[in-house]
């Protein structure tokens, strides 16, 4: 009787142990993930073949290390809100979708923005020792795909002259298609000058230099490829001269922009691989006072291995015709020959440019060489170089370059934020 009784214990318990068993524990055992899709306003990314760079690349490999593993709904749920947080959504949901093989899934990550949000972001912040303080800062408005903003900038950094004034803009990252993009943006400019670059100056370019700029620039943005997009559209550029009659010129241009952009990634490697061409062509058929071609090419290529960091990045650019001011190219700033004053290599800048910089970083350590020239058509090249260290993280910076010259040592000091 004993030994029946204890039989009738063990049967039960082994019965409810059976019973209670979480059936999810079956379905993670039994399915391996085939693929993980994101998907959000109007955007699909596949994680097994897609290089979306919608998603951060830290979170991107998290998602992406789902792959070829046994599926786990807790960790689904965890990347639901990490994609949450990043993305400021409303909701993130997932579910499960069946694989191209047996015993395989995908699965499919939905995210929900806020119908409406407002965001203040500083696209710009920097402090040079010889040529003072840069910055902007922005508010977005987003209304579906829809992005409104408004920004107030004062640059000393960029163009031969500061700028200060503001900006406006908007656009729709989804015209029809999450394939073609629209912009509008408004500018509006006070300009002040150096007395290096008004002394550089030859008596008859005296009413080159312009008090008041505006601009209004349509665009329209086509994804041909995932790595390759094609904009289009045209500037409408006016400015007033600073002479005694003050009289407006026009720089009106059609502009032409083609992007690559390509990351590849394995298990130690990260690499990326940037190239751009801007061709803007101000014509009469335009009602432009000026009649010029300005061509750049840019080319960028960066390796990554944990903490270590190496990019080789390359400019060039050429003017054909009669540019303003604002359209030459200018180099010694926080970007190229670093160490260098741009007033001290040509405070009107050149029709010509050329240049190259290294950077290497470990962890938020940074090195950096840059070489390049500015020139006129015609005119003899002058090359310069300039060495750096400093700190960097993301886009905050602190550092100190030198220029290559002999006679003296003069560093640079500089900091803030660039993107």
């Amino acid at each position: 009787m004993k030994l029946a009784w204890l039989g009738c214990v063990l049967l039960s318990s082994s019965l409810l142990r059976a019973g209670t068993q979480d059936p999810e524990f079956n379905v993670n055992t039994r399915y391996t993930v085939e693929t993980v899709i994101v998907s959000g306003d109007g955007w699909t990314t596949n994680l097994a073949s897609d290089q979306d760079e919608k998603i951060s690349s830290g979170l991107r490999k998290q998602i992406a290390a789902l792959i070829g593993t046994k599926l786990n709904p807790g960790m689904l749920d965890d990347l639901a809100g990490k994609l949450r947080r990043e993305f400021q959504a409303r909701t993130v949901t997932h579910r499960l979708l069946r694989g191209a093989s047996p015993d395989y899934i995908q699965v499919l990550f939905e995210v929900k923005l806020r119908p409406t949000r407002f965001d203040v972001s500083v696209p710009k912040f920097l402090y040079n020792a010889k040529q003072g303080w840069s910055g902007a800062v922005e508010g977005t408005a987003t209304v579906r795909q829809n992005a409104f903003t408004f920004g107030l900038v004062s640059d000393n950094d960029e163009l031969a002259e500061r700028y200060t004034g503001l900006v406006a803009r908007y656009e729709d990252t989804r015209l029809g298609s999450d394939r073609v993009r629209l912009r509008f943006q408004f500018e509006s400019y006070h300009e002040q000058w150096n007395r290096a670059t008004q002394d550089g100056l030859l008596p008859e370019d005296t009413s080159s230099v312009y008090r008041t700029r505006e601009n209004f620039e349509p665009m329209v943005t086509f994804v041909v490829a995932k790595p390759l997009t094609v904009s289009v559209g045209a500037g409408f550029e006016q400015f007033q001269d600073d002479s005694p009659a003050a009289h407006t010129e026009a720089a009106n241009a059609l502009i032409t922009t083609l992007r690559f952009h390509r990351r590849l990634d394995d298990s130690e490697y990260q690499q990326d691989l940037d190239a751009d061409y801007n061709l803007r062509a101000a014509a009469k058929i335009l009602a432009s006072d000026f009649l010029y071609t300005r061509h750049h090419w840019g080319l960028r290529y960066a390796l990554t291995h944990g903490r270590h960091k190496l990019s080789d990045s390359f400019t060039a650019g050429a003017i054909a015709g009669r540019a303003p001011l604002f359209e030459r190219y200018v180099l010694g700033n926080s970007t190229t020959l670093r160490g260098w004053s741009k007033y001290e290599i040509d405070p009107i800048g050149g029709n010509r440019m050329v240049h190259n910089s290294v950077d290497y970083s470990y962890g938020c350590f940074q090195v950096f060489y840059d070489s390049g020239a500015v020139w006129e058509s015609g005119q003899p090249v002058i090359a310069r170089h300039s060495l750096g260290v400093g700190l960097r993280q993301g886009p905050l910076f602190v550092a100190v370059a030198v220029p290559v010259r002999e006679g003296r040592v003069d560093p640079i000091f500089m900091l803030g934020m660039n993107y």
